[in-house]
């Protein structure tokens, strides 16, 4: 057998699974030229979360990244995670737009496109491998391996066959959650090797502990390509190290031939990046085998983490990851991987935090179960297709065959704002924050989040003037003015610094009430009428459904709110005419605000 060949992820998902994929192209770029002299099989540099955080968070354009990378590895395959028919966002997109991104990314500097759909339903996988061919370029079809009743070896190796029919150069096993145990693997990659001739890739993350191990075995059972991290953001929800698995196959017939001193030169500059994106650490980014159970991907678990942390309910994690294994049953078994992980993760949060599963059903939850991502592994729950969807049709064909062209009005709608054609696609992915990138952009007022900042910039948001606190850390006392969401009724917030280098929980008493800023516009009452509209969870608004003056059912959809990139309907809890709209497109709100006001007739 040949040597192992391996893909370094530590341009894409390392960070995504460590950081919340905030890494910045400045900090890349300097250490390109010792990359590109590694003899790599590819770097994994694009796709996944890494565009919608260079919109969102960094403010820096993504295809000018992958521009950037690409004359600064003209040595390197460079590689990128599609999500098929979802490319790079959270919904299917028509065929013109999948075709139209493919040629651009392939055009811009892509080698290998590493496709998969989160449910395994292939259909959703034809029209990006047929555009990869199209741009002759390696179509890496990908199998999302996860674990329940439905999920089984034939499965698996029907639709590893089925993708080569298809036309894939390869077959990638993406184990999104460190699920996959050594013999497990073996087994797998022995199955699949002894009916379908394709080279194959093992993509595992650390989070149980199990990677490296698997990946052993997968070598063993025939496997020719590993996903490594350089280990400065190897292991844990991340992926093995690229230098242990490289001195662990020296001197065997699979010996990787990589060079030790200069991928150690190469951590030792990423142990220094790591140390500016601490404040996106989290300590639920560590290996635990708990993985087995409730099977939150890496990158999903650092997200959400995050994303609890800024919502003040860090506190509510560990009834999160038991909340996912239900809500995944109930959803028929998908594998978590982006946008299931997210749909699933996102509804588990609303189903812990409003202390009712399924009171609040996000848009996501509902297109799945009306098949809008394809069919899921196993039956879903009835009940909850019922609560979500009442007596629609299911659509049971491709869900792409729904959808007409995009291009041509993506184009007009954008207009002028976008320079080229890769800002029209920016715009496809993300309609309102891609709109929003582009506008600050053409002003010239693009801000990017700050790395140090003590509070998020979704905090800052919210506007309120200070409000005073006395803190106790170590011994010490100190006395601080934070700007920020207003506290709970007993004046109590949850607030994380870092002191020393040492991420801290720290519990701040306020001294004087919290009251709204003045200059922002925002006095909305605290809710606590029956027709006071509130939100369950922090977010912004997408939409407003009424006006003051109109007549409104009970159930009747009021306002659309993003949170953790998922959208939801807030309906009106009675009957009766809306006496006050206290938001407007864009606004960031919290929970106990009143947002619109019902009174009955």
């Amino acid at each position: 057998m040949s040597k192992v060949q391996v893909t370094d992820v530590i341009l894409r998902d390392a960070h995504q699974s460590l950081i919340a994929t905030r890494m910045r192209t400045e900090d890349m770029l300097p250490i390109c030229d010792k990359l590109d002299q590694v003899g790599y099989w590819s770097l994994e540099v694009w796709g996944g979360a890494t565009f919608d955080a260079c919109v969102r968070f960094l403010k820096e354009d993504p295809w000018e990244r992958l521009r950037e990378l690409r004359k600064a590895l003209p040595n390197t395959r460079l590689q990128m995670l599609l999500r098929g028919q979802n490319l790079l966002g959270y919904r299917h997109y028509a065929d013109d737009v999948v075709e139209a991104f493919v040629a651009k990314a392939a055009e811009n500097g892509i080698d290998v496109f590493r496709v998969f759909d989160a449910l395994n339903d292939l259909r959703n996988l034809e029209t990006a491998i047929k555009a990869v061919k199209k741009a002759n370029k390696h179509a890496q079809a990908t199998i999302c391996y996860t674990t329940s009743p439905v999920h089984t070896l034939d499965l698996f190796v029907e639709q590893a066959q089925a993708l080569k029919d298809m036309g894939a150069d390869s077959i990638a096993i993406k184990d999104m959650a460190g699920l996959l145990t050594p013999y497990a693997t073996y087994d797998l990659v022995k199955a699949i090797k002894d009916h379908v001739d394709l080279p194959l890739f093992i993509h595992s993350h650390s989070t149980a502990g199990l990677a490296p191990l698997c990946q052993l075995k997968a070598i063993e059972a025939g496997a020719e390509h590993i996903d490594t991290a350089i280990s400065s953001f190897a292991s844990g929800t991340s992926h093995p190290a690229t230098e242990s698995q490289v001195a662990a196959l020296k001197g065997t017939q699979w010996d990787t031939g990589l060079d030790l001193e200069l991928l150690t030169e190469i951590a030792d500059y990423f142990r220094e990046v790591r140390k500016k994106y601490h404040q996106f650490e989290s300590e639920f980014t560590k290996e635990d085998v708990s993985v087995q159970i409730n099977q939150v991907p890496g990158g999903m678990m650092s997200n959400l983490a995050n994303q609890l942390k800024e919502q003040q309910a860090l506190d509510r994690i560990r009834d999160v990851f038991a909340e996912i294994p239900r809500v995944r049953e109930d959803l028929g078994f998908p594998p978590l991987v982006t946008p299931t992980s997210q749909i699933v993760g996102t509804q588990a949060v609303m189903n812990v935090l409003a202390g009712e599963r399924y009171k609040t059903i996000t848009n996501e939850v509902k297109r799945y179960l009306q098949g809008g991502y394809g069919h899921p592994p196993a039956p879903v729950n009835p009940d909850v297709r019922t609560k979500a969807i009442g007596k629609e049709e299911v659509i049971d064909g491709r869900p792409a065959d729904a959808l007409g062209a995009e291009m041509s009005r993506l184009r007009t709608e954008i207009g002028e704002l976008a320079k080229s054609e890769e800002d029209v696609l920016t715009y496809a992915m993300f309609q309102d924050i891609g709109k929003q990138f582009l506008e600050q952009r053409e002003a010239g007022t693009l801000v990017p989040e700050a790395l140090e900042a003590p509070i998020s910039n979704s905090a800052k948001a919210s506007a309120s003037t200070s409000t005073e606190f006395k803190i106790d850390v170590h011994g010490e006392t100190y006395q601080v003015e934070i700007t920020g969401v207003g506290g709970d009724s007993t004046g109590k917030r949850h607030v994380y610094l870092t002191l020393d280098g040492v991420p801290e929980e720290v519990l701040f008493e306020s001294l004087n009430e919290y009251e709204g800023d003045a200059n922002s516009g925002n006095k909305r009452s605290k809710a606590s009428g029956p027709g006071d509209i509130t939100t369950g969870m922090p977010g912004n608004i997408v939409d407003v459904l009424v006006n003051v003056d109109d007549d409104v059912i009970a159930g009747q959809s009021v306002l659309i709110t993003e949170a953790m990139k998922m959208e939801t309907e807030i309906q009106a809890p009675i009957a009766g005419k809306v006496a006050g709209v206290y938001v407007s497109k864009g606004d960031r709100v919290t929970p106990g605000e009143t947002l619109v006001e019902i009174v009955p007739h």
